[in-house]
């Protein structure tokens, strides 16, 4: 088609990245400018937004995380619900930037997954109908990242992996690179001077429960009148049970060797409730439960660093994103737990609440270029592939 390769051929492109994350809390959008390809891609964030859900979509969203309330009627109807609400997220965060949508070339959404069932069974079902985003648009569109990986035997995340390869390695440091959203995962970049590691040597992988749990636990505790613990204030406040947390870390999934992947379907709502039903026959309250559970992600993030990250070679810094990197207790645990420093990413300048925004923005871009986007050493995929779906905007008719 002449219209992608009119796209392919532009440099820069001005992307616009969207997703929804597995706290199910909004969408962010990040418009982005991505000059050049590949591994010398140079990424600038130009604006970005975060809408959250109305309560009466993030009710009915959630009811399709739970097998026994989806059903195939609801999935339909909300699949397209789910694009309009990405198509008004992509528009404000262009309104942001002062950009009327025409000055744009194409967006890159990660959409929402609703149901992940990693290797080596291999399904996975995202949504937020891209047809509809670009329709309301008038752009491009690359969506449905995961599921060609997956069908080359891959796990189909951790995705994001390939932008911290592009943005953060460093030829002289090796780096921890830690997104903390509803799952933790690690990307890990070893130093090779002079331009820094090879896309073959980066490790990456599903650390475990990042905010879900705790976000979980805190809803519960409160009846609602709190979604998450903001700053890691309860978590701060109480006191860490050392031995319901060994019990936790006894988690089979933590001991797993990469590559590996998690999700909504083992640390959702039901585990999350089950941890308070814990919590209250050890006679914890509300700021012990929380500060245990926290424990649990800050301490199972530093158990798979020592287990298989730290046996391949020296580790000098830690870069944590998503929600997590504004909790000021999981921060402290880490740093304290690896005795390494630990970094936002904004220190390095990037957005932390928008980098998957932004990785799936320059995703978007390199698929256009057909680039391969994937990380086999981090899915466990059969070999590099161009990911994501192309939908063409009204314009190119």
């Amino acid at each position: 088609m002449r219209a992608i390769a009119d796209l392919a051929a532009r440099d820069p492109r001005r992307v616009v990245g969207l997703i929804s994350g597995t706290s199910g809390d909004g969408i962010d959008a990040a418009v982005v400018e991505v000059t050049g390809a590949g591994a010398g891609a140079r990424v600038r964030l130009l604006a970005g937004t975060t809408l959250p859900f109305p309560p009466e979509d993030r009710a009915a969203l959630f009811q399709l995380f739970d097998p026994a309330t989806s059903g195939v009627d609801r999935l339909c109807r909300f699949n397209f619900r789910l694009g309009e609400l990405f198509a008004a997220a992509a528009l404000a965060a262009l309104r942001e930037a002062g950009m009327p949508p025409e000055a744009a070339d194409l967006i890159g959404s990660a959409g929402q997954t609703v149901w992940h069932v990693p290797a080596p069974e291999g399904a996975t079902l995202q949504i937020g109908e891209p047809a509809v985003i670009a329709e309301r648009t008038g752009l491009p569109v690359i969506a449905d990242f995961r599921v060609a990986d997956v069908a080359a035997g891959g796990h189909g995340a951790p995705l994001v992996t390939y932008f911290d390869y592009v943005v953060f390695r460093d030829p002289h440091r090796s780096r921890a690179v830690q997104n903390i959203g509803g799952i933790g995962n690690v990307a890990y970049l070893p130093a090779r001077p002079p331009r820094g590691c090879e896309i073959g040597d980066v490790l990456a992988f599903d650390t475990g429960p990042g905010n879900m749990l705790i976000d979980g636990v805190v809803e519960i505790l409160t009846a609602g009148r709190q979604t998450y613990d903001r700053d890691g204030a309860m978590a701060s406040r109480g006191r860490v049970d050392p031995a319901w947390l060994t019990a936790l870390l006894a988690d089979p999934y933590l001991r797993a060797a990469p590559p590996k992947t998690t999700g909504r379907e083992v640390y959702g709502k039901p585990f999350a409730a089950r941890l308070v039903e814990e919590a209250r026959a050890r006679g914890l309250g509300p700021d012990d439960a929380v500060a245990t559970v926290s424990a649990l992600t800050a301490d199972s993030i530093v158990r798979a660093y020592r287990d298989f990250l730290l046996p391949l070679g020296g580790l000098d810094e830690v870069i944590v994103s998503g929600g997590g990197a504004a909790n000021p207790f999981l921060l402290r645990r880490i740093a304290d737990g690896l005795g390494l420093p630990v970094r936002r990413a904004d220190d390095l300048g990037v957005d932390s609440k928008l980098k998957e925004a932004m990785a799936f923005a320059l995703m978007a871009s390199d698929a256009i270029a057909g680039l391969a986007t994937n990380v086999p050493t981090a899915t466990g995929a059969a070999g590099p592939r161009v990911l994501g779906k192309f939908v063409p905007s009204p314009r190119m008719v």
